[in-house]
């Protein structure tokens, strides 16, 4: 047993983790073991090593008031509640609180309807609650007792505990109105209670669903196409395995990861990458879930499980990230733990202070720390920022941007500095062979037959040039025994029982089987002019020739890198392990303020390291693989066309699905823009607050504005957060 996941179906607020903290603390030992997904009421336990079970964790989490429920992980399982549906269950568990709070407010407005009756105005129906008949009293009594029901066990442990939390500080402030004679206020503060916490569950719900909508993007069904029938079986995806062949109609919703085996087509991949236009998909090619085809109709075999589809990854992901908490929730949750007792004190002093020192009456200085009590409610603070960043995150991956969690979606607002890997990232990663030299009495078939056999154990991008032109050329390869790459080198290997070798200058003279000669030289400089990437071939003490290969820049790169420089990442460094020619010339091209050539695999880290050194926010966009240790060395590691690259999602903070540089302009807006919301909702909501206190000192504060004003502050901050769920291009 190594994870428990619970679905904890009153977990709506980032007060209620902190007492599920405090509750779960003593069983498992420390708090790096707790996982919460408020937007999936969620609780994940990690029990490694622990002798607790499920039953021992539900009867913690039941004593503070909160229900719990095992659940099994599932991927496209529904996101509340982790494989059961919010349908489960009696209708008292689905919809009691619904319930409940349309019954409190039918009372609240019976007994309202009473004194409208008698004094004839609801504002007079207020002022006289206390002399209200003995019919009026019973409804709003009533009404505040359904308003309430639901969050008393929790005020009761909260009590037991001495933590005060918001469901304290309303039970008290509806009790302490219904001591005084204020029965009117008392019920409407419950009724509006209860009300705020039904529109703030529907409000996170929005976001919930956005996160669930990514993974409804593949369809539950496929067209499997069987070997001895010619009609397609419809058949769920999850019954569907690697290497089946499916039917994908036009029109139709890609339901599996797969290759398309033939036809031919343009396939909209945008709900994944984000890319604006389809891209044409021929035999051979990749096709992903929830991608949509357009005109053609196409037989795709499956290469992974729906499971472990690209899209079933991403939706992982996504979930995921919202238990990485960013540095601005977790500043929210210290705060409210502070702030929450810190007011119950003021509240109390507002309660005596002024009568016993200055005279005043107790009546009414009792009734203003009512309000401080009602108004300090800490949920609009604490909610608003979890919301934030679930809706930036999901935003984000429906624009075809992976953000690994809120953490990571903080930084790219604070970048100043990038450094970027070359191939593949500022280029488009497919070079090509422009020039064979053939020397020392090689022909040039000769030549390519021993390059490609040597390189044909690389997946690098220029061994894969070096592959395609040879079949270009219908050249047949040389037999190769041992082929090995040299990352950052070459590749060498065994033909005809002698050592040969392919790769960089540097290698050859690493190497030392080969010594310069004027031919070489020559060669060499014929190629440099080119500023393409030489590669050379040779054995024992002989050059057998020379090849030229080069990569095309990526049309918007100088544009996207021109964007970056306007938001404020004023150094933009180029790395590489092409020769200085090369590199100086796809700098001019794309706009780079520096580059760094000639670097091996190692050396592309330590120039990462020394960019953090020197104080910068620096940020490192590579492939996600190679790039691997440089990328961990960044403060943000951001992965290149990852779309169906599981290493690239793996290693990552941020994965960009698509090979589309204008999306990391896009990511710094969309962080600064999260971050912006996130500030302007905890000012907002604090400064309501404030305003309030300033009432109470003065007496013109009431408990129904009041509880009015923390609905309405709470309303607005979780609405102005769900706006990042729209994407701006």
């Amino acid at each position: 047993m190594s994870s428990l996941t619970f679905r904890v179906k009153d977990m709506d607020c980032a007060d209620e983790i902190a007492i599920l903290t405090r509750a779960l603390l003593p069983l498992v030992g420390e708090e790096s073991r707790l996982g919460f997904d408020i937007m999936a009421r969620r609780l994940k336990v990690d029990a490694t090593g622990l002798l607790v079970g499920e039953k021992q964790i539900t009867k913690a989490i039941e004593a503070t008031g909160m229900k719990a429920e095992p659940v099994a992980e599932a991927i496209g399982a529904c996101a509340c509640c982790g494989g059961s549906c919010s349908e489960r269950g009696s209708f008292w568990e689905r919809r009691g609180r619904e319930v409940l709070c349309a019954v409190s407010g039918l009372l609240w407005a019976a007994g309202l309807g009473l004194m409208m009756a008698e004094h004839g105005s609801a504002l007079a129906a207020f002022r006289e609650s206390a002399s209200a008949p003995l019919a009026a009293k019973a409804l709003w009594i009533l009404a505040a007792l359904c308003g309430v029901w639901h969050v008393l066990p929790k005020a009761a442990y909260s009590l037991r505990t001495l933590r005060p939390d918001m469901n304290l500080l309303m039970v008290l402030a509806v009790s302490g109105a219904m001591v005084i004679g204020e029965y009117s206020e008392g019920a409407s503060v419950a009724f509006l209670f209860a009300l705020a916490n039904q529109l703030e569950a529907w409000s996170v719900g929005r976001a919930r669903n956005a996160v669930q909508a990514l993974m409804s993007l593949a369809p539950d069904k496929a067209l499997v196409l069987a070997p001895l029938t010619t009609t397609p079986v419809e058949t769920p995806v999850e019954a569907v395995p690697a290497g089946t062949r499916i039917l994908v109609r036009p029109g139709d919703r890609i339901p599996l990861d797969g290759v398309v085996r033939s036809g031919a087509s343009a396939v909209d991949q945008s709900p994944i990458t984000g890319e604006s236009m389809p891209v044409a998909k021929a035999a051979g090619d990749e096709v992903f879930a929830g991608t949509i085809n357009a005109e053609g109709a196409l037989e795709v075999e499956t290469t992974r499980p729906a499971s472990q589809s690209t899209l079933a990854r991403i939706m992982r992901m996504v979930e995921d990230a919202q238990s990485r908490r960013a540095k601005a929730v977790q500043w929210v949750e210290k705060f409210a733990a502070v702030y929450t007792p810190v007011m119950v004190g003021v509240s109390l002093l507002f309660a005596v202070v002024p009568p016993l020192f200055f005279g005043g009456a107790w009546d009414k200085w009792f009734y203003e720390a009512l309000v401080i009590l009602v108004i300090s409610c800490p949920c609009a603070l604490v909610i608003s920022t979890p919301v934030s960043i679930v809706a930036a995150l999901a935003s984000a991956a429906r624009n075809g941007v992976l953000v690994k969690g809120g953490v990571f979606l903080e930084v790219p607002a604070t970048l100043t500095a990038l450094a970027l890997d070359k191939t593949g990232t500022l280029t488009h990663g497919r070079p090509s062979v422009t020039g064979v030299i053939s020397l020392n009495g090689t022909t040039e078939q000769e030549l390519l037959g021993i390059a490609a056999a040597l390189e044909s154990r690389s997946s690098h991008p220029v061994a894969q040039a070096v592959m395609r032109h040879a079949a270009a050329n219908g050249v047949s390869l040389a037999q190769v025994e041992d082929a090995q790459a040299r990352p950052g080198l070459g590749a060498q290997g065994v033909i005809g029982g002698a050592a040969h070798f392919i790769g960089n200058l540097r290698f050859l003279e690493e190497s030392g089987n080969a010594p310069g000669t004027p031919e070489l030289a020559q060669a060499l400089e014929r190629l440099d002019r080119s500023a393409a990437t030489v590669v050379l071939v040779w054995t024992g003490g002989r050059v057998l020739g020379l090849m030229a290969v080069e990569d095309k820049v990526r049309p918007q790169a100088k544009a996207a890198l021109a964007e970056l420089q306007s938001l404020g990442v004023d150094s933009i460094v180029m790395l590489t392990g092409d020769n200085a020619r090369t590199a100086a010339k796809i700098a001019a091209q794309t706009g780079v303020t520096g580059y760094r050539s000639d670097l091996m695999p190692e050396d592309k880290t330590r120039v990462v390291e020394e960019m953090v050194a020197s104080g910068r926010r620096v940020g490192m966009v590579g492939d996600g693989v190679n790039d691997a240790p440089a990328l961990a060395a960044s403060h943000l590691g951001i992965a290149m066309g990852s779309i169906g690259t599981d290493v690239a999602i793996e290693t990552a903070d941020v994965a960009l699905m698509s090979d589309d540089l204008s999306k990391l302009p896009w990511l710094i807006r969309h962080s600064r823009r999260t971050m912006g919301v996130i500030k302007a909702n905890i000012w907002f909501a604090l400064g309501i607050k404030g305003v309030f206190l300033a009432m109470a000192v003065f007496q013109v504060a009431t408990l129904w504005t009041a509880i009015l004003a923390d609905l309405g502050t709470s309303l607005l901050v979780i609405f102005n957060g769900l706006r990042l769920l729209q994407i701006r291009r």
